[in-house]
């Protein structure tokens, strides 16, 4: 395997993260309703979802820097499967509790469980 290839395979979930996860967090805290049926009334609610946003962005920041930085890209690996796990654990109690969501969050389960599962891999390669 070439050194760009293998370069491509251990990183190409995180790129991929960054592409769903910074939109998704701009959305989540400054508008949420337009993407997803979700309305938000009081300030707490407000505060609560930029605190999402900010999450996002800070684990998405981690994960930029592990691809420019070789002495971060494991703490990135690490850090995106389990983010990508703990999203779509959620999800899945809140599918076995809450009932079925809308297909925007069955299809950001799947592809939690598919980046989470493949960074896992990634780490077990290296």
């Amino acid at each position: 395997m070439t050194l760009k290839r293998g370069i491509i395979i251990t990183k190409i979930h995180l790129v991929i993260s960054l592409i769903v996860v910074v939109p998704v967090a701009f959305i989540y805290g400054f508008n949420p309703s337009s993407q997803f049926n979700i309305y938000l009334g009081t300030v707490d609610e407000h505060n609560f979802f930029k605190a999402i946003m900010g999450l996002y962005l800070g684990f998405s920041l981690l994960w930029l820097i592990g691809i420019l930085n070789k002495n971060y890209l494991r703490l990135a690996l690490v850090s995106n499967f389990i983010f990508m796990f703990g999203l779509a654990s959620g999800r899945l109690l809140s599918l076995l509790t809450d009932g079925i969501p809308s297909y925007a969050y069955i299809y950001g389960t799947i592809g939690e469980l598919v980046l989470g599962f493949y960074g896992l891999w990634i780490l077990k390669r290296k």
